[in-house]
């Protein structure tokens, strides 16, 4: 990405796990903390930095300002330089100079550093102090648990081909073996491993690992093949919780207990267990195919659906952290959660190519048919919820929190009950993106900029301004900050005999209006363009609605505050934008640059706040 399009990001989304801003008058040690943290994070493939660009806080929302570099080229020869010298392993960042909004800024790209090369960290430090890893927005010092991390990512030593010191082969079931020799032969009844004795076949598999001059079974071969009472002795929180919750939310009241059953059992017998037992639950119907005297049931979700999203479930799980696979069944949804986040980068799953935090564990469940390996299981999720005409599969990679959540609503999209109730806002003229986003917000209770993209397979830019205009129309309210913003429905999404605000959704982004022609007649705004003087009224005429020339708009607004002091609304009904996009964007970077001034400057939060042109007799 070039810095504008980073810099776009950044107003609409925050910083995020791969990008970060900073003034950076020089390199000091927090720009070289992102560095490492960049390098560092696992499945992150690198980030970026953009320095000359300063973070404002204000009341509700975080602004960015372009500040500049004074000396582009000493910085960049200084950053280059650091990255060579400071850390254990030299980091080759991209680094280059561009223009934004009229001054220079440093872009520089810092990639993901190679698996043998990890940990990256400072030399004068040492580890684990010296060592960062990105985790959001934010860049955080190592744990001994991360270094461990790092160093199985080096080679083959993965987490599911650790021995288990304390176990014996005593803890492998039998009859979990021959279940994997039934489902192995109806695959491929020629396989050679069906040939081969237990204990040959274990070692084959990974499942058993020499220790000490004896055999001792892996966390894999427990996983996959051992007894109830093995599992429960060395991962007693390793099982699969299935909870039936009543309604629609997750209530954490002691007295209003959830009925859940507990299964921990060799995984294939897991993945058959815990199929069966959603499937039980699963809203059903019926169909008579012509020409059959006996109807069969149709589940609202396809079995192999569920099936898939158990299986990615336990074979991409981090068994590392000492926590249940949870399966939630609501009373319109199905949630399925499990610890460790996707490896493969949120916007890229579903497409060809796996990436394996337990490759022995997947490779068993692969030769049994029982999951994919080339990363088709969330794309044929994807298709067999559309041809059985049912919402999108969300899928949501929590880096901070180490987890992978995974949502199917039950209820058809779009059905002759969503018709319905979507003609109550027909006069917004709403997308298909933006019915998809209601009709999710109404089931489940909130959304962001996450779900709307995977519900809607858009990019984060247009999924924020898709989540701004139905916040814009009084569908949506907007909770938390930056990359932790997210939306909830406001009584006029939820209610009745309500209007909402078609002016408010704009064709573009949140900041613009349709365009003069298709806008209804509009009084108010006629009456303050009545107040300004000829040539600023023609100025403002010609500024237009879709222009995206920043500087001009800053002086047309800075024309319109010298006639007298206007509020943000006011100015937003003169220029045809939002109010937000404009005290977000525009008004208080003018206050701080001394070009404008509150009206009343001891409170800026004050609800009559309005901006008036600096050194003029504005009153």
């Amino acid at each position: 990405m070039n810095a504008s399009e980073l810099f776009d990001r950044l107003v609409n989304l925050d910083e995020t796990e791969r990008i970060e801003a900073k003034r950076a008058a020089e390199i000091g040690h927090s720009v070289m903390e992102t560095v490492c943290a960049f390098a560092n994070e696992p499945g992150l493939g690198g980030g970026y930095l953009l320095l000359g660009v300063v973070r404002e806080e204000m009341a509700l929302f975080p602004s960015y300002e372009v500040v500049g570099i004074d000396s582009p080229d000493k910085l960049a020869s200084e950053l280059a330089t650091r990255c060579r010298n400071e850390f254990n392993v030299p980091v080759r960042a991209d680094i280059r100079q561009e223009q934004l909004n009229g001054r220079t800024v440093l872009l520089a790209f810092v990639p993901e550093a190679q698996p043998g090369e990890k940990p990256v960290f400072f030399k004068n430090q040492g580890l684990p102090r010296g060592a960062f890893r990105r985790i959001g927005p934010t860049d955080q010092r190592c744990t001994e648990d991360d270094l461990t991390v790092f160093y199985e990512g080096r080679g083959n030593e993965t987490y599911d081909f650790n021995a288990v010191a304390d176990a014996t082969l005593d803890d492998i079931d039998p009859d979990a073996i021959a279940d994997y020799r039934k489902a192995r032969a109806g695959a491929n009844p020629d396989a050679e491993e069906l040939r081969w004795n237990d204990p040959d076949l274990l070692l084959a598999l990974g499942c058993v690992r020499p220790l000490e001059g004896r055999q001792v079974p892996t966390v894999a071969g427990l996983m996959l093949f051992g007894k109830s009472i093995a599992l429960r002795r060395f991962f007693p929180m390793m099982r699969v919780d299935y909870i039936r919750v009543p309604g629609r939310e997750w209530v954490p009241d002691p007295e209003k207990r959830f009925d859940s059953i507990e299964m921990r059992d060799p995984l294939i017998r897991l993945i058959r267990r815990a199929t069966a037992a959603v499937m039980d639950d699963i809203p059903k119907g019926f169909s008579l195919p012509e020409g059959q005297l006996q109807r069969q049931d149709v589940y609202r979700i396809p079995q192999r659906v569920i099936r898939e999203a158990i299986v990615n479930a336990v074979m991409h799980r981090n068994y590392r952290v000492q926590s249940p696979i949870l399966i939630i069944r609501y009373s319109n949804r199905l949630e399925i959660v499990n610890p460790g986040f996707s490896l493969k980068p949120p916007e890229h799953l579903g497409e060809p190519g796996s990436l394996s935090r337990n490759p022995r564990i997947a490779a068993v469940l692969h030769e049994s048919r029982f999951a994919e390996t080339k990363g088709s299981g969330i794309r044929v999720m994807r298709d067999m919820m559309a041809q059985a005409g049912l919402t999108p599969p969300t899928f949501e990679s929590d880096r901070t929190h180490d987890r992978f959540s995974a949502r199917y609503l039950f209820h058809h999209f779009l059905g002759p009950e969503d018709i319905a109730w979507l003609s109550r806002f027909k006069e917004l003229t709403l997308t298909d993106e933006e019915a998809r986003a209601l009709i999710w917000v109404r089931e489940v209770g909130a959304i962001d900029n996450a779900t709307l993209r995977e519900l809607n397979r858009v990019d984060p830019l247009a999924a924020s301004q898709k989540l701004r205009r139905l916040r814009d129309a009084g569908l949506l309210k907007q909770m938390g900050k930056g990359s932790a913003t997210y939306y909830i429905p406001t009584d006029l999404l939820l209610g009745d005999g309500l209007s909402p605000q078609p002016g408010a959704l704009t064709p573009e982004s949140g900041a613009l209006s349709p365009d003069p022609d298709s806008l209804s007649p509009n009084p108010e705004r006629d009456m303050l363009l009545g107040e300004l003087a000829p040539e600023i009224r023609e100025r403002v005429m010609q500024l237009g609605q879709r222009s995206r020339d920043k500087e001009r708009l800053k002086e047309t607004l800075l024309a319109v505050c010298g006639q007298r002091f206007f509020s943000a609304d006011e100015l937003a009904r003169i220029t045809v934008r939002n109010a937000e996009y404009l005290q977000k964007g525009y008004l208080s970077l003018l206050v701080a640059e001394g070009r404008l001034i509150y009206r009343y400057p001891d409170d800026p939060n004050h609800p009559q706040q309005a901006y008036g042109l600096a050194h003029s007799t504005a009153s």
